[in-house]
């Protein structure tokens, strides 16, 4: 089945062949009828699957065939998302597939002067698309309205309470009109997202991809059992193999992707790191860099790498295992993107085997153990890496099963580690 045959229109589908896309993926396959039919839907589905296209074509479509004169700072669809890459990528995605409709859109986020921002939306704007903080702060200095909003989604639900963006998403959704279409996405389902459909969302119609589809299928997963010191020498090891063309380094600290980065730059391969202690301006320069070529490996922080969109990635490394075992989900998704293949690696240390197991649990399999290869005497320990013998900080599980507990303790710790 082909886009036309999901309903979708013929300036969309013109677009998505200028871009290579033929054929929808599962989610979008199910998602793009109902939202054209206008059912509220809720999405559930891991980074990597196409969940962009599967809201994005169908809300093009019926904007587009609703068109009518804006009025000032106004906005018809409004899209939250919790990240600044993650909304840069939605805004840029919306862009090409709806080249030829004439509609407008503007991204709102932090990190930048509002300036641009407010003049964009000075004449309004068919979609907006925007980070909850920027957005509030707007709406309070009435630079923008959102009484003439019919259609909100909000993506990454689950990020949004990790990242304590709750409370702002429940003050922008009180600021709508109650009649509206309302569009779900979440990679996972934890009590807290239940609550939020529930209150939002209007007979839904539920679209699922599962995690173990999305992990498994297309993606090699290995894991090299290595202690924490020669972790650095095991990286610069695997990278003299070619296959290795573009690659993503995930660390767990903004401190500890620096010294990543800078170490990889002091034995001549081209990197850069991104995370939330750069600008918004140097963490967008880099992932140009990274998506045109001109640097091989960009080092990440969790919170940085959400909305990374880059075709061709090859290889994933965790060079150090996160503390939700979600979120390995989310870091290797960024490879084998648009039915291509790709290499997940990951570096495991004594005290990170808890973590392992966790990860092996959610994806209901075991990793792969690659053999690792000889490596150099270990030079002293990368600045924000762990020494060896100190034990990772590894989440109570037990804490998790209450909602306060859960999410706040994940919150903490992104907060240190973005």
């Amino acid at each position: 089945m082909n886009f036309a045959a999901l309903g979708v229109a013929e300036p969309l589908t013109r677009a998505l062949a200028q871009e290579g896309y033929t054929l929808p993926t599962p989610i979008q396959a199910k998602a793009i009828p109902a939202i054209l039919q206008g059912r509220d839907v809720l999405g559930l589905a891991q980074t990597g699957t196409g969940k962009t296209a599967a809201f994005g074509l169908p809300l093009l479509q019926r904007l587009g065939q609703t068109q009518a004169p804006l009025a000032p700072k106004s906005v018809r669809a409004l899209i939250l998302a919790p990240t600044r890459e993650l909304a840069v990528q939605i805004g840029d995605s919306l862009k090409t597939y709806g080249r030829h409709l004439g509609l407008r859109h503007a991204v709102v986020l932090g990190g930048v002067n509002q300036n641009r921002q407010i003049e964009a939306l000075r004449h309004g704007v068919d979609i907006l698309v925007a980070t909850p903080g920027r957005l509030l702060d707007l709406v309070q200095q009435k630079q923008v309205r959102l009484d003439l909003v019919s259609t909100l989604v909000i993506d990454e639900a689950d990020r949004m309470f990790d990242m304590g963006f709750i409370r702002d998403v429940r003050r922008l959704v009180a600021a709508l009109p109650k009649a509206r279409h309302s569009l779900l996405f979440s990679a996972t389902m934890p009590r807290e997202v239940a609550h939020l459909v529930a209150e939002i969302l209007k007979d839904p119609v539920r679209i699922e991809v599962s995690p173990a589809q999305v992990t498994a299928e297309k993606i090699d997963q290995r894991v090299y059992h290595v202690a924490a010191q020669d972790k650095r020498a095991l990286l610069r090891e695997l990278l003299h193999d070619g296959a290795m063309s573009r690659v993503i380094v995930f660390t767990r600290t903004k401190h500890g992707a620096n010294k990543v980065a800078q170490l990889l730059v002091k034995t001549g391969v081209s990197a850069d790191a991104i995370h939330g202690n750069k600008s918004q301006n140097a963490r967008q320069r880099a992932l140009e860099l990274f998506r045109a070529g001109r640097i091989r490996v960009l080092v990440a922080t969790d919170i940085a790498a959400r909305g990374i969109d880059v075709d061709g990635i090859s290889h994933v490394v965790n060079f150090e295992l996160p503390e939700v075992p979600e979120s390995y989900v989310h870091r290797i998704g960024r490879t084998a993107r648009a039915g291509a293949g790709g290499i997940a690696v990951a570096f495991c240390d004594p005290q990170e085997r808890p973590l392992l197991k966790d990860i092996e649990r959610l994806v209901r399999a075991p990793l792969t153990v690659a053999a690792t290869p000889p490596l150099p005497a270990s030079a002293a320990p990368v600045a924000g890496e762990r020494t060896p013998g100190k034990p990772a900080r590894i989440l109570d599980y037990a804490a998790r099963k209450t909602p306060r507990g859960r999410f706040r303790g994940k919150r903490q710790k992104q907060k240190r580690a973005a």
